[in-house]
């Protein structure tokens, strides 16, 4: 098996030189991920300017790329450029994220993202999270991104994401794993002044996720926060075909 591994933490993140070592036992692994920090670059890709690639060593990966554009952008050229080398991937995987990507924060997360790049392409695709930004504990989330691996083989040409969330705490602490719906996350938001000298404003995003009424056992924040683990099946489908029937009704016409 080849195995691409991307993330949007960057190269240099300790959760996938772990996600890294735990595939390493299952194929030949190939990382290509970005040269710094992408968090929250949702589907970006970098039309209109040049993206270079770095080789550089990896722990256990048979090759890996330093890529100076966003997760998106280094599954789409890891693919092109792999099998243009001969080396068909057979499935993506991205993290593991610091931070989970729970509910609709998957719209944002350029490690769901880079999975889904994979997806498009036709390949099985998951993406791996732990819930803390400065997570410790990897082992679970490792031993679940490889107990999936035979059930995402059989998701090619699905389009459909694996996305594996788990709390941040010892493995043997985690009560459980259980599949899991998107929720929807509210943040006690705000946007802070940091500088506002001169003629420039420069502000940044602050907040937390609020408990959240509309959450069920049945969703993933809820469960995540209570110490299981969740995986989630994302499908990209943006049509509201109900809706869609219903715009007969508005008789709009241009003449």
């Amino acid at each position: 098996m080849n195995i691409l591994v991307s993330n949007d933490d960057g190269i240099n993140a300790e959760g996938l030189r772990r996600l890294v070592g735990a595939l390493s036992e299952l194929g030949d692994v190939y990382v290509f991920a970005p040269d710094r920090q992408r968090s929250a670059s949702s589907h970006a890709l970098s039309i209109g300017r040049p993206i270079t690639m770095k080789k550089q060593s990896f722990p256990l990966a048979i090759d890996a790329y330093a890529v100076g554009g966003t997760p998106a952008d280094c599954v789409k050229l890891g693919i092109n450029w792999l099998e243009k080398q001969g080396i068909k991937v057979d499935i993506v995987y991205a993290g593991i994220n610091h931070g989970a990507n729970l509910g609709t924060d998957c719209i944002y997360s350029g490690t769901v993202s880079a999975a889904a790049e994979g997806a498009f392409a036709g390949k099985p695709a998951v993406a791996v999270s732990v819930e803390s930004h400065v997570s410790t504990h990897f082992d679970g989330a490792c031993n679940l991104a490889v107990k999936v691996f035979p059930f995402a083989m059989e998701l090619a040409g699905t389009g459909k994401v694996v996305s594996i969330n788990t709390p941040d705490i010892p493995e043997d602490e985690i009560k459980d794993v259980l599949p899991a719906y998107i929720g929807k996350l509210d943040y006690d938001e705000c946007v802070s002044v940091l500088d506002e000298g001169g003629a420039d404003i420069t502000y940044e995003y602050t907040g937390q996720v609020k408990e959240s009424a509309e959450w069920t056992e049945e969703t993933d924040a809820f469960l995540v926060r209570r110490g299981y683990a969740t995986i989630s099946m994302i499908r990209y489908d943006l049509n509201d075909y109900e809706g869609t029937k219903n715009l007969k009704n508005w008789e709009i016409k241009l003449r």
